[in-house]
């Protein structure tokens, strides 16, 4: 029996075809997986694989893409799946043609009557008599992907598909389902949100009944069970209408899943504090952060940059020892005048001086160079990449030092090209525009968002150019642009990506809040994320209210209505001056 298992990235497909796989040897059937581990058998396949994924080849077409996905699974198919057939009770794919087909369909925008041919081409005749649909919010799977990179110290560069942004994500989830509304005969949806052990369980089960069975009356037995299972898992709790229910619902639902996926909820924390309120609320927020501090510490401080509370410097000092670069990753952004500052810098010369250096970024007081001088000649790659955004005399010297040394080899070194071109951020000179121009070949996507808020007409036109390929990256780049150019790009693509909206934070326009408005139901918590001081105006006040009620299960939602509850969302109450002042409408 042939079986595929699909879902988005971060959906746990992996992890719960592995398990499964033990399940059924144990059970004595005999089974092949042909992705193990997430590596294809075919090292054919796994080099395509490869290829597809590099971001170095920005600039491989959509209709390329497809193909080169569609290779995959055709070398798979003939040199491990058919063969594996004949000899195994089960053969299992993480991964089959219908992933080519829902990126190019629904990720790409590639039409069916393409697409359709080829696929039916590649297969030969070959389907799977089950596919097994891992199923996921978007944002839950992007929080386990994020924590995952943090605790593993994953510093790989980004893949292509990550490059359309959040939205990407949406789509293709969305194509899954369509798929499997279309073939129930061969689908079945499970979702992976809760306890892992219940969706190995429930697959596991659903293939030793269809191989004993026939695939028909094993899915009719799983489908009533998972209904069953929903049914009991109704907790009844009422859907918020106020920032203070959001921030009560956010709660309840951190502590539940910090229980089983303490890294997810530590994620999802970031940017939130309740030190410096009266709120018990938030307080109770702090503690649950101080508690996954213990289990979870890397990703509790990745969530601390630019955060200035009291709990937040506590967190840092008290996992200082122990996690010197993840203390000092988060003090970017931080006011060189803060004592607290002063002293961590002081333990972390010594601790974690590169991730130190590179936190200096944006910063051009005298004690910031300072230490640049002392750091140089021992880490100059990270003392290079913290001139960002500067273009003062002393930035161009130390660049013309650095590219003396380094500049011969930024054309095919990813790491030195993205060191180059972080150094050169928001920099408009022709030593900036060299360097761009130098780091291109071997870290484009680096290149690109060296960008910054740049508004001349070179920056303009590395946009234009890149605007589908790297969609995300190019809206980054227009955060808190208001020039026609900017709102033009972003109404073209707002409708996939989420990152247009990020890109209109705390703007006032009219552009802003029609984009809002069109939009609020695609992105309804980025629009709300977006509004800043904004959501204590009326509009600002009807647009959240709005949200909640459309949208009360969104937990990205809750969360930005969290942080409005604890007054986080206002300029010079959000951590900046080390105290959150309680939201006017917070109760």
């Amino acid at each position: 029996m042939f079986i595929a298992f699909e879902g988005i990235d971060g959906s746990g497909k992996t992890t719960v075809s592995n398990l499964v796989v033990e399940r059924l040897r144990a059970s004595g059937l005999t089974v092949k997986h042909l992705r193990a581990e997430g590596k294809f058998v075919s090292s054919v396949s796994e080099a395509i694989r490869s290829l597809a994924r590099d971001s170095k080849n920005l600039d491989l077409d959509p209709h390329a893409e497809f193909l080169l996905y569609v290779a995959r699974d055709v070398q798979l198919i003939e040199e491990a799946l058919r063969p594996a057939l004949q000899t195994y009770d089960v053969v299992l794919a993480d991964r089959f043609l219908y992933t080519a087909e829902v990126l190019a369909r629904f990720g790409r925008g590639l039409p069916e009557a393409y697409v359709r041919p080829v696929l039916a081409a590649a297969a030969g005749g070959l389907a799977p008599e089950l596919v097994v649909l891992i199923d996921i919010d978007p944002t839950l799977a992007r929080a386990r992907r994020k924590s995952f990179k943090v605790i593993t110290k994953d510093a790989k560069p980004p893949s292509r598909k990550g490059l359309a942004g959040v939205g990407l994500q949406h789509r293709v989830r969305r194509g899954y389902l369509e798929l499997a509304a279309a073939a129930p005969e061969r689908w079945f949806v499970t979702p992976n949100e809760d306890v892992l052990e219940d969706t190995v369980e429930r697959v596991a089960e659903l293939i030793q009944r269809a191989v004993a069975h026939g695939p028909s009356a094993a899915l009719a037995h799983a489908r009533s069970r998972l209904v069953a299972a929903r049914s009991d898992a109704t907790d009844g709790a009422r859907a918020p209408t106020t920032p203070g229910e959001a921030l009560e619902s956010l709660e309840r639902w951190l502590c539940a899943r910090a229980e089983r996926e303490p890294q997810v909820a530590a994620y999802l924390l970031s940017g939130l504090f309740g030190s410096g309120s009266n709120d018990a609320r938030g307080q109770r927020l702090d503690q649950l952060r101080q508690t996954l501090a213990q289990k979870v510490p890397t990703v509790v401080l990745s969530g601390l940059t630019g955060l200035r509370d009291d709990v937040s410097w506590e967190l840092r000092a008290a996992l200082a020892q122990e996690h010197p670069a993840a203390v000092a990753r988060s003090l970017g952004g931080s006011a060189n005048q803060d004592p607290r500052v002063a002293r961590l810098r002081e333990r972390l010369l010594v601790l974690a001086p590169a991730e130190l250096a590179r936190s200096l970024a944006r910063s051009d007081d005298d004690a910031s160079w300072a230490l640049r001088d002392q750091l140089y000649e021992a880490h100059p790659d990270a003392v290079a990449a913290s001139v960002a955004w500067l273009g003062s005399a002393r930035a161009r010297a130390l660049r013309d030092k650095w590219l003396a040394t380094r500049g011969a080899s930024l054309t095919d070194s990813y790491e030195l090209a993205r060191v180059a071109a972080r150094s050169v951020h928001a920099v408009d000179d022709e030593q900036a525009w060299e360097v761009r121009a130098a780091a291109r070949s071997a870290a484009p996507i680096a290149s690109l968002a060296s960008l910054g808020p740049l508004t001349c007409e070179r920056a303009w036109e590395q946009r234009e150019r890149s605007l589908q390929r790297a969609t995300k990256i190019v809206m980054e780049t227009l955060q808190g642009l208001r020039e026609e150019r900017a709102w033009n790009m972003r109404w073209q693509v707002a409708s996939n990506t989420k990152e247009a909206l990020d890109s209109i934070a705390h703007l006032d326009d009219e552009q802003a809040w029609a984009l809002r408005e069109a939009f609020q139901d695609v992105w309804p918590s980025t629009v709300v994320k977006t509004l800043g001081a904004l959501a204590d105006s009326a509009r600002g006040r009807a647009l959240v209210e709005r949200q909640l009620i459309a949208h009360p299960n969104n937990v990205s939602l809750l969360k930005h209505v969290a942080a409005i509850a604890l007054g986080i969302h206002r300029p010079g109450s959000a951590g900046a001056d080390g105290a959150a002042e309680p939201g006017a409408w917070s109760a």
